[in-house]
């Protein structure tokens, strides 16, 4: 199936419900079809391969997903807060597209053949299809492509993820039952729409047939105003995006009644375990559900609910409590731990996480599928299963710090930081030394007013893992560096403790 079947279905059950609020903007979900063909029209016309998006949250997000679904054509949203080169690269490598874009953005885009500029009103405002005109037939193949997303390039050149309908469609049938959203319920969205997230929010909310409050940009109080506002019964958050929201109501002594408020899920990074304690006492009668996915997976592979949220926080046993640090269990996919070596590791052995299932893409443009010959996909991330399933991560494989040939997982170390009563956040990661190759080292933020000593936390170290694991330089700083999206940027801590070592 082409993923405009989600609108579709939407639009024929529940067509005069609200599909989306936006500012001054609001479609109903037949309003949002009728958009979606218009623009697909549009597309079409263009003689484009690809439709690209060049914006923040607003309805052309919707309006172009489904418009791009319907044209036939992949969709390619793009970062915003990427600097002008980078942009321009990326626009270069998917020409010729049909690009909509903000008003606020065009400036970014140098002018160039194969790029046809379509601006945001311009979308909004598309004149109605021909009485005569028939609706756009979209491509049934589910092998062809919905989706391509650029990665964020970290450790070099981005890559171009390929999802594909069958992916895209397989996650939101597996996971959503199709309108299961009461009439007045409504999430807030906050993630970019060029993250997979932000894809996810709006084909999983047109699936359930929920109302989707959009917001530009994340700030905590604009968003507890508007939960209250519009009545909102589900949210997505990021970890820093939910940290926020917890420290603004305590510093402020600020009202955490949310009436509407019914469930929070969060993903896209590791979640402090104070975070999502504080955050469960303050919100005590909302559902959490901790959802871990990648880009090449269509979004979410694994799920922490809400019942193992409150059955970790209630417990007494430390195996028990400690999954409120997991990421739960498999969600219509299987998982895998494997050493170095491709082996197949046990309940509690750290390793390599493998996922297989048919919402698993694993392709990139040009470099093809990186699946194995069983259908396997190698997160990058490394982490174990208990014995009930479920999975901890201890961050991405490139993170590791091997200290005199011995892989040291910087998860760990920081969990026992963290658990010091001054520590508000903190990462470690490698840093150079002449007699081990490398060493341990932790950039730490403090609570406001707190205080302690570096030999303080080297001793709760070297108390709770082995000597090895402590760290051998403690910086203090105001905060760490995370990106829009909530991911830890430790190659930044890592060249700062590099330089500082070759001083």
């Amino acid at each position: 199936m082409n993923i405009s079947t989600i609108l579709d279905m939407a639009a024929e059950a529940f067509g005069e419900r609200t599909a989306v609020v936006s500012g001054e903007f609001a479609y109903t979900y037949a309003e949002l079809r009728e958009a979606a063909c218009r623009a697909a029209a549009r597309f079409r016309a263009s003689g484009a391969q690809y439709v690209g998006l060049l914006d923040v949250n607003s309805p052309a997000a919707p309006i172009s997903i489904f418009g791009a679904a319907y044209a036939g054509l992949p969709y390619v949203p793009l970062n915003y807060r990427l600097t002008r080169p980078e942009l321009n690269e990326l626009i270069e490598r998917v020409a010729p597209v049909v690009l909509v874009v903000g008003d606020e953005f065009v400036s970014l885009v140098e002018p160039r053949e194969g790029v046809e500029l379509l601006l945001r009103s311009e979308l909004l405002s598309l004149p109605p299809l021909a009485a005569d005109a028939a609706p756009p037939q979209p491509d049934e193949d589910p092998r062809a492509v919905a989706v391509q997303l650029f990665t964020s390039g970290t450790t070099g050149k981005p890559k171009a993820a390929i999802l594909r309908h069958e992916n895209l469609m397989s996650y939101i049938v597996g996971t959503v039952e199709f309108g299961a959203a009461e009439e007045n319920d409504a999430i807030v969205v906050t993630v970019p729409p060029y993250h997979v997230a932000g894809i996810s929010a709006v084909l999983s909310s047109t699936y359930a047939c929920r109302r989707m409050v959009q917001l530009e940009n994340f700030e905590a109080r604009a968003w507890l105003e508007a939960c209250r506002a519009h009545q909102v019964s589900n949210a997505f958050l990021v970890p820093t995006m939910l940290q926020r929201i917890v420290d603004h109501l305590l510093e402020e002594a600020a009202d955490a009644a949310l009436p509407a408020l019914r469930a929070i899920a969060y993903g896209g990074g590791k979640m402090p375990l104070s975070t999502i304690e504080q955050a469960m006492r303050l919100f005590p009668g909302v559902d959490f559900t901790n959802a871990y996915g990648l880009t090449e997976t269509s979004s979410t592979i694994a799920v922490l609910g809400p019942d193992d949220h409150r059955a970790a926080a209630a417990s007494d046993d430390p195996r028990v409590r400690r999954r409120l640090a997991s990421v739960g269990r498999p969600a219509a996919v299987e998982i895998q731990i494997r050493d170095e070596d491709g082996r197949v590791l046990g309940p509690e052995e750290a390793g390599l996480v493998f996922v297989r299932g048919p919402q698993v893409s694993g392709e990139y443009l040009s470099l093809g599928s990186q699946l194995d010959a069983e259908g396997w996909f190698p997160t990058k991330d490394r982490g174990y299963l208990d014995d009930q399933g479920y999975l901890f991560l201890e961050g991405r494989a490139d993170d590791v710090i091997v200290r005199g040939g011995e892989n040291i997982s910087p998860g760990e170390i920081e969990d026992v930081l963290l658990s010091h009563p001054a520590v508000a956040d903190v990462a470690c990661v490698a840093m150079p030394d002449e007699q081990w190759g490398e060493a341990v080292a932790a950039a730490v933020v403090l609570k406001d007013g707190a205080r302690v000593e570096p030999e303080e936390l080297q001793a709760l170290v070297r108390a709770q893992l082995r000597s090895s694991r402590v760290p051998q330089a403690i910086v203090f700083k105001d905060a760490l560096p995370y990106n829009e999206t909530g991911k830890l940027l430790r190659r930044l801590i890592r060249q700062e403790f590099a330089e500082h070592a070759a001083a």
